[in-house]
């Protein structure tokens, strides 16, 4: 099993995991990508210069991805009046180190730093870097759509608003630029056409030769397994403990080596679509309304029909959203059953509910060994989870607590460390 894929099917895919939420997917990033797109191509950036913002377009909201409030709050266009900034920062602190996508960390960085200089870090003018100048714009122009109004009817008062912040928020030269491009009409129906996306990105990918290798692959999944683990102060290491328990128990099944880091993607990846899930809903102490279940239900759809898109990955992303599938064909969200369940997802399904017990968790503290072991093997008697890979587990079970406990050591990032001292 190799990888080679272009970044932008992967961000494209990844930056749609920062849309989630209970009303299903927004376009937000998409949108904000091409916006600056244009930009960039208005005012004469080559490929080289336009490759990096629209990637850095893409994901220029990650430090929020794990608040739901954080979310709800920045799609709002009087949020220049708020404190907008932590989620800058906390995006660049995620980046930084990425040999993959460190490029992108200092755009994201100042995306919201403001032309004239009143933003905490100082920079003012063309003191701030191109490529973030242009995601604030764009990002500000594509909060100010409605999707309940016709286009042409918004674009007036979109081109005012804007024009009123020139030289305060926004690079007045870019603001000249927006207004004398945004007068094709083709502008804005592109932005409002569901169906133009894919030209946009498939005009992207002339960007570069660089592909994605398994490795780089395994890298950013990491960045994203932290992300979804921050939704719950309950679940600080659970998907990278997921990713490897599951990695270990492939290897008992006698997974090659390229199988294996496929597996360790799922794991990292599994709950992806958990970004759609409230804060409160994941925090909450006590039993869960028919409602608040429902929408639980809901995340291993968005794992699968995100992960689906990515080229090459279409046996990672049954891996990682079938983990909640069963045996016996009551798990969700697919209701697929013994016959039509792969040996992948059956072990990310073993690795999760193990490690899930180990955690503590609002409702529980974490369980002791034997009581964990009654459990799955009750599941197994159930037709729950696979009696092999539990049988794999627990013939060697005091490797897997060793496993977990390396895990659960996991070094936090600066900003981790602030947040919960």
């Amino acid at each position: 099993m190799q990888f080679n894929i272009h970044p932008i099917n992967l961000l494209r895919a990844l930056s749609m995991a920062l849309e989630l939420s209970t009303g299903g997917l927004s376009r937000h990033h998409w949108r904000t990508a091409m916006i600056s797109s244009r930009i960039a191509e208005y005012i004469g950036l080559d490929d080289a210069q336009q490759q990096p913002l629209v990637y850095a377009a893409l994901l220029h909201d990650i430090g929020a991805a794990s608040s739901w409030e954080e979310k709800k709050r920045l799609h709002n266009f009087k949020v220049h009046n708020m404190d907008i900034h932590a989620h800058a920062e906390a995006g660049y602190d995620l980046l930084k180190d990425s040999p993959q996508l460190g490029m992108l960390a200092i755009p994201i960085r100042h995306h919201h730093d403001y032309w004239d200089g009143s933003s905490p870090s100082g920079l003012a003018g063309k003191d701030i870097p191109l490529a973030s100048r242009i995601i604030n714009l764009a990002d500000r122009v594509e909060v100010l759509l409605r999707d309940n109004v016709f286009i042409f009817e918004q674009r007036p008062d979109i081109l005012s608003a804007i024009r009123n912040l020139s030289g305060t928020y926004f690079d007045p030269d870019l603001v000249k630029a927006l207004h004398e491009f945004a007068r094709q009409e083709s502008f804005w129906l592109d932005l409002v056409n569901p169906h133009y996306y894919h030209n946009f990105f498939r005009n992207i990918d002339i960007y570069g030769l660089m592909r994605f290798t398994m490795n780089d692959v395994i890298n950013i999944a990491e960045i994203f397994a932290t992300i979804i683990d921050r939704t719950s102060s309950f679940t600080a290491t659970h998907s990278r403990s997921v990713s490897l328990m599951a990695a270990y128990l492939a290897e008992a099944r006698g997974y090659s080596s390229e199988e294996v880091k496929a597996m360790r993607i799922a794991g990292l990846l599994h709950d992806l679509g958990k970004l759609s899930i409230p804060n409160n809903i994941l925090e909450k102490s006590g039993k869960l309304t028919e409602w608040e279940f429902a929408v639980i239900k809901q995340h291993t759809y968005y794992t699968y029909r995100i992960l689906e898109q990515i080229d090459g990955f279409d046996l990672i992303a049954e891996w990682a959203a079938y983990h909640h599938e069963t045996l016996d064909g009551s798990g969700y969200p697919f209701r697929i059953s013994e016959s039509s369940l792969r040996l992948g997802s059956r072990i990310v399904a073993v690795a999760d509910v193990f490690v899930a017990l180990t955690e503590n968790r609002p409702y529980r503290a974490s369980m002791a060994p034997d009581k964990v072991e009654k459990v799955i093997r009750g599941m197994v008697a159930n037709r729950k989870l696979d009696g092999n890979i539990v049988a794999d587990l627990f013939g060697n079970c005091n490797e897997a607590y060793e496993l977990m406990q390396a895990s659960m050591a996991y070094k936090q990032l600066p900003h981790e460390k602030k947040q919960s001292s």
